[in-house]
């Protein structure tokens, strides 16, 4: 597997695109990282926790 990701912003991004995560999906590992500094080390979920909070985070809303 290559060491490179594919990191995706949310379309509910501030037009500047400076305003949300972004996550970079893997068969194992979800990975999230913060748009305003990309530099700084992501986060690296399993897909039973990355379920489990976009699932909080749809009804927090």
């Amino acid at each position: 597997m290559s060491n490179e990701l594919t990191w995706f912003k949310s379309s509910y991004s501030s037009p500047q695109g400076d305003d949300c995560l972004e996550v970079a999906p893997t068969p194992t590992t979800i990975h999230i990282r913060d748009s305003k500094d990309t530099t700084r080390p992501h986060l690296g979920l399993g897909p039973g926790a990355w379920a489990a909070f976009v699932a909080y985070a749809a009804h927090a809303g």
